[in-house]
């Protein structure tokens, strides 16, 4: 985003909204230029239509200009932070095996999301299972091979997380055992530096 946008943004996001001439007074920039970016920002959704607001004083109204709920999306986030944090008192907490049910069972509750229609080809299951995974942020696809089907997913939705707690992958396999009624065998993943984590699925 270019600086003085990145800059609006900050002071309507510090300051929950602001007119053209405090923008300008801020940025030490002419209300033309500021128009021009909001303008910008408009386009983009990250600012909304202005609301126009009465002076106290004598006046023309003024025009208010605020962030939309989609620019909360240009602020930093710290999901994988708390997340790992999570994840370190939970297994502070519990042993071991405990941990592992635990992960299995959330791939479980996951792979619930997508229940299975009666009647469904191989090819028709397959393509609802990737669907699925793709709404997950996996970018998944399969293949035909002799030993099988294999599933790929392309990328880790837990990237960042996984390295630190590998049981993460164990959902994912828990999670396409539920999906496919087999338990797969993993032949490669991403966090060992492959192209996408494949998982052998034999008589689907």
């Amino acid at each position: 985003m270019q600086s003085k946008r990145q800059q609006i943004v900050e002071i309507l996001k510090r300051k929950g909204s602001a007119t053209v001439d405090e923008l300008s007074e801020s940025l030490d920039i002419s209300s033309v230029t500021v128009r021009h970016h909001l303008d910008v920002l408009q386009s983009e959704g990250l600012v909304g239509e202005p609301v126009i607001t009465h002076r106290a004083t004598a006046g023309r109204p003024q025009h208010k200009y605020t962030l939309t709920d989609t620019a909360n999306e240009v602020f930093p986030k710290n999901y994988n932070g708390l997340a790992s944090h999570l994840l370190d008192e939970i297994k502070s907490r519990h042993e071991a095996r405990e941990i592992k049910t635990m992960f299995e069972t959330m791939g479980r509750r996951l792979a619930a999301e997508s229940p299975s229609p009666s009647g469904e080809t191989a090819k028709q299951r397959m393509n609802r299972i990737v669907d699925f995974l793709n709404q997950k942020g996996y970018v998944a696809y399969w293949k035909n091979s002799d030993a099988g089907v294999t599933l790929h997913t392309c990328n880790c939705p837990y990237n960042g997380l996984v390295e630190k707690h590998p049981e993460l992958c164990a959902m994912d396999v828990s999670l396409i055992a539920s999906l496919t009624g087999t338990i797969p065998d993993c032949s490669c993943r991403l966090i060992d530096e492959k192209e996408s984590c494949a998982y052998l699925i034999k008589n689907f």
